[in-house]
């Protein structure tokens, strides 16, 4: 099914998988969509991050040494879309375990498994033409990231390739929760609206990296389509299962995101 946002803004949560562990990760998944979450981002723990900060960092390092692989990312997504079938579903994913696995055997896998896209956050794209092929083999959406130090020629590269969505980075440097947005954040988005109002029904654009509050889902409706959520939700997951255990962590995640939609109810369908 194709990825869409029913409400302004849309919502797409992060989650490390595995985090604090397989059956954790698909209840808190099944709240936070329940709660109002477009789409789930699934995040494949990975040994060698580049973009992820400490929080994320912490909840790799834990998913992986509870064994946490691709393969059981892609069978937590296949839970998931049993569970709810309308829910939009991302997989986030370094391209290291994606070539490990095998490019033709992650996208038969991922698509079987029902999910909507792949985000390979390491990826570029001027060298994905082998991935776009095999993600368009079998209907996936490939999801790019922006970022505000991208040329006009990577940006068009980015939307003209996009499928879903595009990921507008806010910011420059690390994931992280942080007190305001940045101003780049709406610049950027303006830049990515030259390409994206060319395509039949208008590419949505969400914007990452830092939003932690309903201040920030809030600025963010006024010019892109959706917010991403990450690292505040995940720091919520280890604060949550230390001081209560692992089964407090779909409530707390759950009253979260309905708090990040309460500002702005009258704009929803």
């Amino acid at each position: 099914m194709p990825i869409r946002f029913d409400h302004k803004p849309g919502l797409v949560v992060y989650l490390t998988a595995g985090d604090p562990s397989l059956e954790a990760t698909r209840a808190i998944a099944l709240a936070a969509i329940d709660a109002g979450a477009d789409v789930i981002e699934l995040g494949v723990p990975f040994s060698d991050p580049l973009a992820d900060g400490p929080v994320i960092q912490r909840a790799s390092e834990r998913a992986l040494a509870r064994g946490t692989r691709l393969r059981d990312v892609i069978a937590l997504a296949d839970e998931i879309r049993a569970a709810r079938p309308a829910a939009g579903l991302v997989l986030f994913s370094y391209l290291n375990p994606i070539l490990r696995y095998g490019l033709s055997k992650f996208a038969d896998d991922a698509a079987a498994a029902g999910a909507d896209g792949v985000l390979a956050t390491d990826l570029i794209v001027e060298e994905a033409g082998e991935y776009l092929a095999a993600m368009s083999r079998v209907g996936l959406a490939p999801v790019f990231l922006a970022a505000p130090t991208s040329p006009d020629e990577r940006l068009e590269a980015i939307v003209a390739h996009s499928r879903g969505f595009v990921y507008a980075i806010s910011r420059t440097g690390i994931t992280g929760k942080q007190q305001n947005l940045a101003a780049d954040a709406a610049e950027l988005v303006a830049r990515i609206r030259r390409w994206t109002k060319s395509i039949d029904g208008g590419l949505p654009v969400a914007v990452g990296f830092g939003i932690s509050n309903a201040q920030h889902v809030a600025q963010v409706a006024e010019f892109a389509d959706a917010a991403v959520v990450g690292s505040a939700v995940v720091e919520l997951i280890e604060g949550a299962t230390s001081a209560q255990g692992p089964d407090a962590a779909p409530d707390a995640v759950g009253r979260f995101i309905e708090g990040l939609r309460l500002p702005h109810a009258t704009l929803t369908r």
